[in-house]
C-alpha cells in the first residue's frame, strides 16, 4: 500500500509540476501579445523560452554523457540533436554571417556529435534503445510531432489566410505556430529531465541493491523450508 501511495503521489506531482511549465510557457505568449504589442518576432519572449529550453536539454543530455560514461555516446547524440534544433531555432544570428548560415553550423555540430559517439560505437543502439522504452519517450516523441510536423502545418499561410479572409492577421498566424512550438518544446523538456532523473546512476545502483536483498530474502526463505 505504501508503494502505491508513493508512486501516486510522484505521478501527481509530475503532473503539476508539467501543468506549471505549460502555463509558464503561455505567460510568455500572453506578455508578446498584450505587453509587446504583438512583438512574436525573433527576439520575442516566446522565441527566446523556446531558446532557452533547447540550450537546457542539449546541456541536460552533454552533462549526462559525462556523467555515464556506460551510455556516452547514446547521450552526445540526443544532445547533438537538439543542440542543431536550438542552431535553427536561432538561425537570424548566424545571418548575420550569411543567409543560411545556420545549416553549416549544424552539419559541424552533427558531424562533432558522431565523431565523439563513434569513439565508442557499441554503446549507440544500446542507449538508444534504452530511450526509446523509456516511458518519458512517449512524451518527447509527442513534443517532437507537436514541433517538427504539427506547428508546420498549423501554421500554414494558406489555411490562415482562408480563415481570416480580408482580415488575415500574420501576428495570429505566428502565435498560433509559436505557441505549438512552444508548446512542444515543453514536452521535450520535461520529458528529459524525467528521463535523466529516474535513469540517474544513484538510483540504478539502489535499484540493483533492492533486488539482490529481494533475492536473497528469496533464497533464504526457501531454504527454511
Amino acid at each position: 500500500m505504501r508503494e502505491n501511495i508513493i508512486l501516486i503521489s510522484r505521478e501527481l506531482a509530475a503532473f503539476i509540476i508539467s501543468g506549471l511549465v505549460l502555463v509558464f510557457c503561455m505567460a510568455m505568449v500572453y506578455i508578446d501579445v498584450n505587453w509587446m504589442n504583438d512583438a512574436l518576432h525573433e527576439t520575442s519572449f516566446t522565441e527566446a523560452t523556446q531558446e532557452l529550453m533547447l540550450a537546457a536539454i542539449a546541456a541536460l543530455f552533454f552533462l549526462a554523457a559525462w556523467q555515464r560514461p556506460q551510455q556516452r555516446s547514446a547521450l552526445i547524440l540526443v544532445g547533438g540533436f537538439f543542440s542543431c534544433m536550438l542552431i535553427r531555432e536561432m538561425d537570424f544570428l548566424f545571418d548575420v554571417v550569411q543567409h543560411g548560415a545556420w545549416l553549416w553550423f549544424a552539419l559541424a555540430t552533427t558531424a562533432a556529435s558522431l565523431a565523439m559517439a563513434l569513439r565508442q560505437p557499441r554503446q549507440i543502439l544500446p542507449g538508444l534503445a534504452a530511450l526509446l522504452q523509456h516511458r518519458s519517450w512517449q512524451m518527447m516523441a509527442a513534443g517532437l510531432l507537436a514541433v517538427l510536423v504539427f506547428s508546420r502545418l498549423f501554421g500554414m499561410h494558406e489555411l490562415w489566410q482562408q480563415l481570416m479572409l480580408d482580415g488575415y492577421n500574420r501576428v495570429v498566424k505566428n502565435m498560433a505556430e509559436e505557441g505549438s512550438e512552444l508548446f512542444g518544446y515543453s514536452l521535450c523538456l520535461v520529458a528529459s529531465l524525467r528521463y535523466l532523473w529516474q535513469t540517474r546512476p544513484a538510483l540504478a545502483t539502489a535499484r540493483a541493491s533492492r533486488r539482490v536483498v529481494s533475492i536473497e530474502a528469496a533464497e533464504a526463505h526457501f531454504a527454511s523450508r
